[in-house]
């Protein structure tokens, strides 16, 4: 057993007790290499009675091995040595099969066992209808061996045969044709032409005695089978022109598939890499008793051949090494060619099934190849949404890249975004024009519609980016020139202040619109959007003003009582005022009063829209205004004669309204207490002005004082010396007075005179002793050329005259003083 098909390979198909060779089969068939044949093979087997030389037959027909009687060889000669258990055992068992040597197309040829066996028991059919039902599902062409001498006869060995044949033939319901090959063998001197009508008739009454279906009870013969009838000499005794015969009928058995040929009829043909599944499933429907539905095994056997086709190249798929390398590259970045570089591996696992599937069930393996192309497609799929969002995202990021540098370079926002948009876009057709496989028809219009909407707000969330800056930029100038303006406008606040403040932000806010449309006009914006935004950046410029206007007005006690100091402590020169007596202070303070006033009323409410109020006359008479006469005792017509005791400003609106009236007339009150102090002290400042002006006492009084101290001036006239202390005591004073400046400590006031004197009185008076005892040493240290006797000489003259001592000393100690006095005199 083995070999290539030219050895003449056989083996057992099935045993004698109906058990199926699965690995003898499977090694027979890639022996002969029977799966590549496809279509391309015949199967030919041979029945009849046991020991009836079917062996023989096909040993010399087609060049097989199977065991033969040795009777038949014509080298056994029976003798005592010849027992009957030697020859069962040179009988075939069960179902053997090899392939016939030199017959094109490979020919597999099955030799059965025998009917009527003596070992099985006359009663023992059943393993002869399962043989005979097998072979007639598998072959295209069944020999019937058969005795010459049993045509004609009502009791042949052949008749239970062709019974067993007709019966299980209306069991397969095949769509195919059978060829029956009867072999007439040791063909007598009968020619055939007489034994082939005989033989016909016999077959025909046999048939007709056969029970049948409903549906086949008037199908003829001819429907289901080819009937050939061929006549063989004796092999014993006519070898030689029994092998002529057979070499004739071997003849046939060339291109026997060919169209009308032996098995020229292939409809019901299994293909031949599912013949081993389909042989192994026939036998077992078989050996279960069931009716075998040729038609629909051939579906059963293409779907499980088709599977493990589809299943086998799959399997090759994911391992071919092309495709590894691109799956593992796509995780990382795109691959160039990826959809013709898939399409040809594709291609070519879908060609190896279709080359390997083609010859079983049209239906099943279109059905097979379509899941198997599916599967497929569903395993590169990842990999094809892996390009396709590299694709994506990389000519977005270079979109972003290209639009940023066409702004950067000057070009139109819109203009821009057309051109890369257009670009791109073609950019990212070509990349899936690339990438797309050819057996899939996947939609790549979603990645596209992502890929636009993703470039849409690239550019929607830049635009207003953009927008956004150049708003901002221009509301940051419209700040910086509304700011410092407004501020200077309400420092001088008067009745000119709103209108210059209407004028400013006009002119501003005209600048900061022309300066807008300008930047964006590469922006192409649709007039409503345009007249929506610099509406905006009125209204900004509107609110920059209220809102610098409000937070000035909670400083407006601060700028008030600034505003008092400046034209109450300051002359028309902005000189500080000295308050020498002469100034009208009331005249003064309601000035300075009804300017601090003037800047409340302005900064009262915002007058943005030229609307007339009477704010400033409701100030001004409520809080400037002379008070009425009459007397009010009844609180309730107090209130309402108070135009400040309000909330709300006539014909101004509250939104509108910075300070209430209330809140000025709380302002005004608060304003008064703390520059009344300012009034007070200029008051002070005066009245001691007035007094330093008038130190001498009045007339009457100096007359008094001549008449009453006239005794006391005899007196002083009579004693020179008096004269003299008098008049150092008059200098010390005098030089006290000087460096006090005690005319000027009393200039503001009594009380804080007498307390500055008091800090600096005892400092002066040191002060002045260091210098008289300075003084007195200076004649002794200056004078070089003064004699120490003389000196002596000349202190004793300066004791013993009285005059001469009291005025040296008064030139000695007081120069500075002297100095100072002259001075004083002049301004006096």
């Amino acid at each position: 057993m083995g070999g290539t098909p030219s050895e003449c390979c056989s083996t057992q198909l099935i045993d004698g007790d109906g058990g199926f060779n699965v690995t003898g089969l499977e090694n027979f068939i890639k022996e002969v290499q029977l799966k590549e044949c496809g279509l391309s093979y015949a199967v030919v087997s041979i029945m009849g009675p046991q020991s009836s030389g079917k062996s023989t037959l096909l040993n010399n027909l087609f060049g097989t091995n199977f065991r033969e009687m040795d009777a038949f060889r014509g080298r056994h000669v029976l003798n005592a040595t010849f027992t009957y258990d030697h020859f069962i055992s040179q009988t075939t068992k069960g179902v053997w099969m090899a392939i016939g040597a030199g017959i094109e197309p490979l020919t597999i040829v099955m030799d059965l066992e025998g009917t009527d066996g003596r070992e099985r028991g006359e009663d023992d059919t059943a393993f002869e209808k399962q043989s005979a039902l097998f072979a007639l599902a598998v072959s295209d062409i069944v020999l019937i061996n058969m005795w010459c001498h049993d045509i004609g006869r009502e009791q042949a060995a052949n008749k239970p045969l062709l019974k067993t044949v007709f019966q299980v033939m209306m069991r397969l319901f095949s769509p195919r044709k059978t060829t029956l090959i009867f072999v007439i063998r040791d063909k007598t001197r009968t020619p055939l032409e007489a034994l082939e009508p005989v033989l016909r008739e016999d077959v025909q009454k046999i048939w007709d005695s056969v029970p049948k279906p409903e549906a086949h009870k008037e199908t003829p013969l001819s429907e289901f089978f080819n009937i050939e009838v061929v006549a063989l000499s004796s092999f014993e005794e006519k070898e030689e022109q029994f092998k002529e015969q057979v070499a004739s009928l071997r003849a046939r058995f060339f291109y026997s598939i060919a169209p009308g040929g032996l098995a020229g009829d292939r409809r019901g043909v299994v293909p031949a890499s599912g013949f081993s599944f389909s042989a192994q499933q026939i036998w077992k429907v078989i050996k279960e008793n069931k009716d075998l539905d040729l038609p629909a095994h051939k579906v059963m056997v293409a779907t499980v051949r088709c599977d493990e086709i589809a299943n086998e190249k799959f399997s090759d798929f994911t391992a071919n090494k092309e495709w590894c390398q691109i799956e593992e590259a796509v995780q990382s970045e795109p691959v160039p060619g990826f959809g013709q570089k898939l399409s040809v591996i594709l291609e070519a696992c879908l060609a190896g099934y279709e080359s390997e599937a083609t010859y079983f069930d049209e239906k099943v393996r279109t059905s097979k190849r379509k899941q198997l192309e599916e599967k497929l497609l569903q395993l590169v799929l990842p990999a094809f949404q892996s390009v396709m969002g590299h694709l994506r995202s990389g000519t977005l990021e270079k979109f972003k890249e290209t639009f940023d540098k066409a702004l950067s370079g000057g070009e139109g926002f819109s203009s821009a975004a057309r051109e890369c948009t257009k670009l791109y876009m073609a950019q990212f057709e070509e990349g899936c024009t690339d990438a797309v496989i050819e057996q899939a028809k996947w939609d790549t219009s979603k990645v596209k519609e992502k890929l636009k909407r993703d470039i849409d707000a690239h550019i929607a969330a830049l635009r207003e980016a953009k927008l956004s800056e150049l708003s901002k930029v221009c509301e940051t100038k419209l700040d910086e020139s509304l700011s410092g303006s407004l501020e200077a406008l309400l420092d001088e606040a008067n009745d000119q202040t709103w209108p210059a403040i209407r004028k400013l932000i006009q002119c501003e806010t005209e600048y900061a619109v022309s300066e807008f449309s300008s930047a964006v006009s590469g922006f192409e914006l649709d007039e409503q959007t345009k007249e929506k935004m610099i509406g905006h950046l009125r209204d900004h410029a509107r609110g920059v003003i209220e809102a610098k206007v409000k937070q000035e007005a909670g400083r407006v006690l601060s700028r008030m009582k600034d505003r008092f100091e400046t034209l109450f402590s300051r002359d028309a020169d902005s000189m500080p005022r000295i308050w020498t007596g002469k100034e009208d202070i009331h005249t003064i303070t309601k000035t300075a009063r009804s300017a601090s006033l003037k800047l409340l009323s302005t900064m009262a409410a915002v007058r943005l829209d030229s609307e007339p109020d009477n704010i400033e006359k409701s100030l001004s008479i409520a809080l400037l205004g002379p008070k009425s006469n009459s007397t009010i005792t009844d609180r309730s017509i107090t209130y309402r004669a108070d135009p400040l005791a309000s909330s709300t400003w006539e014909k101004v609106p509250s939104s509108k309204t910075l300070i209430t009236p209330i809140q000025c007339k709380n302002l005004w009150r608060q304003f008064k207490s703390e520059t009344e102090y300012s009034v007070a002290q200029a008051m002070a400042a005066q009245e001691a002005a007035r007094r330093s002006n008038n130190w001498l006492p009045p007339p009457w009084a100096i007359l008094a004082l001549v008449v009453l101290g006239f005794n006391e001036f005899m007196t002083l006239l009579r004693n020179p010396l008096y004269l003299g202390v008098i008049f150092v005591g008059y200098l010390v004073i005098k030089a006290v007075w000087m460096q006090l400046d005690i005319s000027g400590e009393f200039r503001h006031g009594a009380l804080p005179g007498i307390i500055s004197l008091s800090n600096k009185f005892l400092p002066t008076i040191m002060s002045l002793l260091k210098k008289l005892a300075e003084a007195g040493e200076a004649p002794q240290t200056n004078n070089p050329y003064r004699n120490p006797a003389d000196g002596s000489k000349s202190f004793g003259s300066s004791v013993s005259a009285n005059g001469s001592m009291s005025s040296t000393s008064s030139s000695v100690v007081f120069p500075e003083d002297t100095a100072n006095h002259s001075n004083s005199s002049k301004e006096d």
